[in-house]
Formats: structure tokens, sequence, C-alpha cells
């Protein structure tokens, strides 16, 4: 999962639209997070994500395109999203277009950018032979006295822009230097115990006096670490292992049921472009926000339109509803967002499938809660009712009524799901599984299919989000459907479970063969590879010993 760290130093990308901005932020931050077209105005929200230069990490922001006069109301917040970028940012990269050349619009971001507190970088994009690069002299005219051509498509000239980013960072923050100093630990750790020397450490302990080794010279055990030492390098292999990952939440639904406005109201500023207009935002945007003590992601996403008219469309549209789904799968929860006056649609349910499908905890948040008339203190059951009606696989699912306009309990929208993610985390013990799964056989017998009935014998549990369990049964591929959902009733009763899918897993147990029993022979005995003889003599015991 791409997210950033909030501590870490800010370089914004900016540029009039259509430079190659987005194109740039996918080569530093080394993967394609954002949605690149020809098309001008593709990136509207600010976007964000980590990179790493000469061991100084920084997170980079791409933008929409700069225009100091846009012509819609969708623009207009596009350049507030952008400003408010330059405003945060400790270093500015000015991406402007060799092939073009210096244009009225490169002259106005120029103005607007030279009351920018934070240091600019000029990077002149698009320079893909050393034609261009001769040609890149004439930006000399915006007023920066250094220039970086490169091609971000290739990653010509890059390098040197990488460069000149980390030497205009500000100095490392005490934050910062704490972590690389936990990584190098963390680092030095991992080769040690590659190499098998930290097997034999000992917390507390003392070498023996007697040891015959230790007179002779020999480091036969190794260094003996105080438990203030052992912290730290416990630390250090806590370290190695990755920082702990924030909750991921993605708020995903069709287009114009207020996604983006939920994620406004949560955060309490405007970190998402919100308009009318279906399809406003493109991009899947992560936003950490403080939660308690900890932090929690969250992730704003793209409507996903009907699958036809998704092949049909713009490219843009393609790559934004790839993005929503990569997003589910990255996300622990999904809200889904639906409209209250229109209610649940075929979409909606659709979407709810892919989230069930992916194994992520779902949220169902009731949208426009405002907008519905004539409620009374029995409208929401009805809805409840309604919506577990047109879609039974949801019933699992957390289901509130929301207005992100107004802020009408939004924050419990986060709550549920907070629980949610504890909820795919819950363990069961096999003994009070076990238990459970024979109360269950006893009081309902699985049916029978084609001539067989399914035994269930045992069952217990393999993995959590989401939690799975299987179930050892003879004839387990006779398990019918209606009897997978009884089962899974049965643990929800009895574990809770909520807001999460279960998993259940049928699997043949293996019949164990006995070994035959030998005959018994004429003395009784179980006969053996030969007959057993008297102590003392050579001669067998029984009828043998006797014929002769």
């Amino acid at each position: 999962m791409s997210s950033f760290n909030p501590g870490l130093p800010i370089v914004a990308i900016v540029g009039r639209p259509n430079v190659g901005k987005s194109t740039l932020f996918n080569r530093i931050v080394g993967e394609r997070m954002a949605v690149v077209e020809d098309e001008a105005g593709t990136t509207r929200d600010r976007l964000y994500g980590d990179s790493e230069w000469n061991g100084r990490r920084f997170v980079i922001v791409d933008t929409g395109g700069l225009d100091r006069a846009p012509g819609d109301v969708i623009e207009m917040k596009v350049q507030e999203q952008a400003r408010q970028a330059i405003g945060e940012a400790d270093v500015v990269i000015f991406v402007v277009d060799a092939a073009a050349g210096v244009t009225p619009a490169d002259l106005e971001a120029a103005e607007l950018l030279r009351a920018a507190t934070a240091p600019v970088i000029v990077a002149v994009n698009k320079a893909d032979n050393q034609k261009r690069d001769l040609e890149a002299v004439e930006f000399y005219e915006l007023g920066w006295e250094e220039l970086y051509p490169i091609s971000a498509a290739h990653g010509r000239g890059t390098g040197d822009l990488m460069d000149a980013i980390v030497w205009a960072l500000p100095p490392e923050s005490s934050e910062e230097i704490a972590r690389r100093q936990r990584e190098q630990e963390a680092e030095a750790w991992s080769r040690e115990e590659a190499a098998g020397r930290l097997e034999a450490y000992v917390v507390g302990s003392e070498p023996d006096e007697d040891d015959e080794s230790a007179e002779a010279g020999v480091d036969a055990e190794p260094e003996t670490l105080t438990e203030a030492e052992a912290g730290r390098r416990w630390d250090a292999l806590i370290a190695a292992e990755g920082e702990e990952t924030p909750v991921a939440i993605a708020i995903v639904g069709r287009p114009n049921v207020g996604k983006s406005s939920l994620l406004n109201a949560l955060l309490g500023e405007e970190r998402a472009i919100v308009s009318d207009v279906p399809g406003t935002t493109r991009d899947a945007t992560d936003t950490p926000l403080e939660w308690g003590r900890s932090t929690v992601m969250l992730i704003d996403t793209a409507g996903i339109k009907r699958r036809g008219k998704v092949a049909s469309g713009p490219a843009a549209e393609r790559h934004s509803t790839l993005r929503t789904l990569r997003a589910i799968t990255r996300a622990d929860v999904a809200i889904l967002v639906i409209d209250a006056v229109e209610g649940l649609t075929a979409q909606d349910a659709h979407v709810a499938g892919y989230v069930v499908d992916e194994g992520r905890g779902l949220v169902v948040a009731v949208n426009k809660w405002d907008l519905v008339a004539d409620k009374t203190d029995k409208t929401f059951d009805q809805y409840v009712t309604w919506i577990r009606s047109e879609a039974p696989f949801l019933d699992f699912a957390s289901i509130l009524s929301i207005s992100a306009k107004t802020g009408q309990r939004v924050g419990r929208v986060l709550e549920a799901a907070i629980d949610v993610w504890g909820e795919r985390r819950k363990r069961v013990s096999t003994a009070e599984l076990n238990r459970l799964v024979a109360e269950a056989s006893s009081r309902v017998t699985a049916p029978i299919v084609k001539g067989k009935r399914p035994k269930i014998f045992y069952a217990t549990q393999v993995a959590v989000a989401p939690p799975t369990f299987v179930f050892f049964a003879r004839d387990a591929g006779s398990v019918h459907f209606s009897y997978r959902r009884y089962l899974e009733n049965q643990l929800r009763v009895a574990f809770g479970f909520d807001g999460t899918p279960i998993r259940l897993i049928f699997r043949e147990r293996s019949s164990v063969k006995l070994p035959r029993k030998r005959p018994a022979g004429p003395t009784g005995r179980r006969r053996s590879g030969r007959w057993p003889v008297r102590a003392g003599s050579t001669k067998p015991r029984g009828r043998a010993a006797t014929s002769g």
C-alpha cells in the first residue's frame, strides 16, 4: 500500500496542464499510481506517494495543471488543490515542456511560483534527445538559474533532478534521524541473523566459569546482552520486519453518491474536489487521519460505473476504475456509500460483491439522509430491510444513515469501520470451534446430496483477515450451499464477526488404514517374523520344538 508519512518533507510537482507531471510522479514513486493520459486536466486531486533517494526519504505530491483563469467550477477547485500543495511543500518542482517551448501559461505559472516560500526547481520535461537539451535554455527566461532537462517517460536526466531535490530539502528532523537510525540497526540485525550469529544470544546470563572452551580462549558463547541491549535489538528486529501499517479504509461506490464529501467531512477540510458532475474523482487518493493513538489511512476512490459504460468510455475512466479496484484490494475495510434518495441499485450491489469477493470488511453508509422526506422513527429500519432483501449476501454488513453534507453521524461510520477491522482479526480457539461444530451438527444434520450425506468431524481456524475456517469431513464435496450458510450463521451467532466476510473451506478427511492383524499362532501368540525362543536355549518353543 502506498501511504505517505506526514513527518517527512514534502515535494510538490506543479506546472501547466499536460506537461507530464503525473508521468514524473510515477517515475519518482516507482509505480504507476497516477492516471496518465494525453488529455489535459486528467489529474484533479492531490495525489501523495513516498520516495527515497540517496538515503533521504520524502513525500512526493502530484497536482492538477496550474491555470490562472480556469474555465469551470471543477477547474477552479483543481487550482485550489494545486495551490494548497504549493503552500505545504518544502520543495517545488516546476515542470515545463521542452517540445512546446515557453508558453504564456508557463509564464503565468511562474508568476504564481515566485510568491512560494519553498525553493523551486525547474524540470524541462520531454527532453528526449540532445537537441531538446540545447533548446531547454530558453526556459531561463522564467527567472530561475538552474534547469534540469529530463524525460520522465524514459528516465533520462531524472537522476540529476533527484540529486537536486535532495540537496534542496530542509535539514533532517529529529524524527527522520531516529527513523534512519532504526533502519540501520534493523539492517545490521538482519545481516547478523542471516549469518547465524544471533541464535545463541542469551539475555541477562553470565558465562560459565567451568566452560572448558572459555578457558581455552575459544568464543563458544556469543556476547551476553543486558535487557536494555536485547530490547534495542528486538526493536531493530521489529523494524526490519516493517513498520506498523495503519488501518486502510477505502471509500467506494458508484459515481456521485458523496464519497469525496464523506472524506472531506471526516478530515474537516477540502481534501478532495466535490462536484455534482459524476466522475469528478479520478485517482485513488490516500490521506492519513489521526484517530486516537493511531493513524487511519483513508482512501478516496473514483466511482465505479457499469462495465459497459467503462469499456466504451474514455481511457481515463478505465484507468480510474482499475485504481479503485486496486484500492479495494489493498484496503482492510471498505465503506460503501449509497444514495438514500435512490436506494440500493444494481451497481451498488455489484460494487459490494467485489468487496466481499476480495474478503474485505464492509460498512454500508446510506448518504444524503438529510434529503429523505417524511422520515419517521421506522424509516431507517425500512431501509435496512430493503437493503438486506435486495442483497442477501450483505446480511453481515453494518448499515448506517449519514449526511456527509451536514456531518450527521459521519464519525460513527469511521468507528464502525475500525470495529470491523478488529472483527476481521478475531481468532477462535479450536476447542470452542469444535464444540460449536458438534452442537450445530447434532442439531441439524447435513442434507443428502447425490446419495451422500456429508459428516463433519472437526474444524480449525487457519487464518484471519478475513477469518478462514477449514472443516474436515467425509464426502466434503457434497456439502450443500445451504448447509455452508447454516454453519456460517452459527459462527456469527456465537462469535460475532460483524461486518467481515467469513471463508469456509471443506476438505476430505484422510482415511487412516489400520495395519492388518496377523493370525494367531498355535500357542495363542501372534505370529511374528520368527518363533519365540526360551531364554538360554537355541531351540524354538512350541510344536516345532517337540517334533524333532
